[in-house]
């Protein structure tokens, strides 16, 4: 089996786009309660670009810096970072300092830096950053959550309709059935029955499954069976939500694939009739393609 995939650019960032209220109040409740969510909220991506560029940090990791009201009325920028690699990381907490301290002198901002870790390692807790010099000390600290200790109380998670819950069940049984392709199959399945047992609206079972799709990565011969429970699933439920989406995208890579081989087809001057039989094509769309294409 294959470990979930490289963060970047990954459906992490996502889900936690879409459903940023549901983060916070799923993560960090206190904080959540604190903020004016009348107001709404912004996502700084091109502030954030800028300082990651800025530190040569990179950007491999799950980051997102958004502007909130606090309900005292006083503007806010939240840091929510996520890190799912599986391995600990040495200089983490230097790294969350570096953030901090380049986005506060840039845009001189409060900010509150919150760290989600999803690694293996129950031990691995990170110390607040601390450096002292000759009586200068300066220390940070930052709120940090750990996806491992949410398996202590799996019942809690099951009954919980935040979407987080779902995305914390699928990374954590991700780690657990990384040798077994089966159990894994089975959870995929489980936790994507969940989507409509918890009664969320389409788009929304469609934006989880997404991520749960992407995270639990399957083997062939799996993934195909896989496919067939749920479309039996949904097929009782009515429901054909996710089955239809992957029908509608087979078929678009069939009707690319077809309008590649005739165009093809018709650079080698093949004639019409043939092209048309062989591509189930009709000769109408054969010369829109063809009258489509620059001329040379």
């Amino acid at each position: 089996m294959t470990e979930p995939r490289d963060a970047f650019d990954s459906p992490w960032k996502d889900i936690l786009e879409a459903y940023f209220q549901d983060f916070m109040q799923f993560f960090f409740p206190q904080i959540h309660a604190d903020i004016d969510w009348s107001r709404g909220y912004d996502f700084l991506d091109q502030e954030l670009r800028q300082v990651v560029r800025d530190a040569e940090l990179g950007t491999r990791l799950v980051d997102k810096l958004v502007k909130v009201w606090k309900l005292s009325g006083e503007e806010t920028w939240v840091l929510a970072h996520i890190e799912i690699q599986s391995q600990e990381e040495s200089q983490f907490s230097d790294r969350m300092f570096v953030y901090y301290y380049r986005l506060r002198d840039r845009y001189n901002q409060r900010i509150a830096s919150l760290a989600i870790l999803g690694d293996e390692r129950a031990t691995w807790r990170p110390q607040p950053f601390r450096e002292e010099l000759w009586g200068c000390e300066a220390t940070f600290r930052f709120p940090i959550i750990k996806l491992l200790d949410y398996a202590s109380d799996w019942a809690a998670l099951e009954a919980n309709p935040n979407p987080f819950a779902i995305a914390v069940m699928a990374h954590l049984k991700t780690k657990e059935t990384r040798n077994n392709g089966v159990a894994r199959k089975e959870w995929k399945f489980r936790l994507t029955r969940r989507l409509y047992e918890q009664g969320y609206e389409r788009q929304d079972i469609l934006n989880l499954f997404r991520f749960l799709d992407w995270l639990m990565e399957l083997p062939d011969g799996l993934k195909q069976a896989f496919w067939a429970d749920l479309k039996q699933y949904e097929q009782e439920q009515q429901m054909p939500y996710v089955t239809s989406i992957e029908q509608m995208g087979k078929e678009q890579g069939r009707e690319e694939e077809r309008r590649s081989l005739a165009l093809k087809m018709l650079q080698e001057n093949i004639p019409l009739d043939t092209i048309a039989r062989i591509t189930e094509m009709t000769i109408v769309e054969l010369q829109q393609l063809q009258d489509d294409q620059p001329q040379g």
